[in-house]
C-alpha cells in the first residue's frame, strides 16, 4: 500500500475565489492514485455538505465533521452522532445566548428558521444554488447531527454559550467571531489515527494538506504536513512545507515536492 494523503476542502482543494477545484489539483490527485497512494478528504464539513464536485474527485475515502464520520471506499467505518439529550441542550443554549449556528450532520444541515446572521443566510443561499437540500430546520422532529458551527456578534453572549458547551465539546476558533464546537475526543487527527489502524499503515507514510486552524490537529500529527500559501498565518509554524496558493497549482506543486507524482 502507498502513502495516505489527507486533504482539507475549503481553501485547500477548493478555491475561495472561484469556488472550484483547480484542474491541476484534479489531475494531481488522479496521478497520486495511479502511483499507488490513497487520497482522502479530511474536512470539518459534515457529509451532508459535500458537494458533487468534491465527490467527483473519486477519492478513496472521506473523513467529515472533524473525525466524527469516516468512510473508506464508500463503506462507513465510523460515525458518532450527538445524543438527543445534548442536542436539546445545544439548541436551547444557542437561542438563549443569541448565537447563530449551523447544526451539521451526515444526512442534513439544520438551519435556524429565525436566523438573522448574514453569513449563515449566504451559506444557505449558496448551497441552495448548487442543489443541496436546505429545508431542514432546528424544529425537525428527527434532528440529528455530529457537530455545529457558530457565528456571534455584539448581540450574542458567546462566553455564556461556551461555558455551557465546554463540558461536552471542544471549541475551535476559526476567526474572531466564528468557530466550531466538536465533541470531546474528536479531531481531524483522530480520524487519521483510526484509518492508520484500520489500514495498518505506519505513521511515517502520512501526509496532510490544509489552510486553517481546524486543520491544526492533523498538520501537527502527520509525519509530513503542508500549508497552502493562502493559509491562516497561525498554522505556518506547525507545518513541514508551505506550497503555493490553491489557485496557483498549490496541490500539484506540493505533491511534486514530495515526489508523490
Amino acid at each position: 500500500m502507498g502513502k495516505l494523503l489527507f486533504f482539507d476542502i475549503d481553501g485547500t482543494l477548493l478555491s475561495d475565489t472561484t469556488h472550484q477545484v483547480p484542474q491541476s489539483a484534479k489531475e494531481a490527485l488522479k496521478q497520486a492514485q495511479a502511483n499507488g497512494h490513497l487520497v482522502f478528504i479530511n474536512t470539518g464539513r459534515p457529509y451532508a455538505s459535500i458537494s458533487q464536485e468534491i465527490k467527483d474527485l473519486n477519492y478513496d475515502g472521506i473523513l467529515c465533521g472533524c473525525g466524527t464520520y469516516i468512510e473508506y471506499h464508500q463503506q462507513i467505518l465510523f460515525h458518532r452522532e450527538i445524543s438527543p439529550e445534548i442536542i436539546v441542550q445545544v439548541i436551547t443554549a444557542l437561542r438563549k445566548h443569541r448565537v447563530a449556528a449551523l447544526l451539521e450532520g451526515k444526512d442534513a444541515v439544520y438551519y435556524d428558521s429565525n436566523n438573522h446572521h448574514p453569513h449563515v443566510a449566504q451559506i444557505k443561499n449558496n448551497y441552495t444554488a448548487i442543489g443541496m437540500d436546505t429545508q431542514h430546520t432546528w424544529e425537525d422532529a428527527n434532528i440529528h447531527f455530529d457537530k455545529f458551527t457558530i457565528w456571534h456578534d455584539t448581540h450574542s453572549d458567546f462566553p455564556g454559550l461556551k461555558k455551557e458547551m465546554i463540558p461536552h465539546f471542544d471549541y475551535i476558533e476559526r476567526a474572531l467571531n466564528f468557530g466550531e464546537f466538536v465533541p470531546h475526543g474528536f479531531t481531524k487527527a483522530t480520524g487519521i489515527q483510526f484509518l492508520m489502524k484500520h489500514l495498518q499503515v505506519d505513521h511515517e507514510h502520512t501526509y496532510c494538506f490544509g489552510d486553517s486552524t481546524n486543520d491544526l490537529s492533523m498538520l501537527e500529527y502527520c509525519q509530513h504536513s503542508v500549508a497552502m500559501k493562502n493559509s491562516d498565518p497561525r498554522i505556518f509554524s506547525q507545518v513541514e512545507y508551505i506550497t503555493t496558493d490553491v489557485d496557483d497549482d498549490g496541490i500539484a506543486n506540493a505533491l511534486k515536492h514530495y515526489q508523490l507524482i
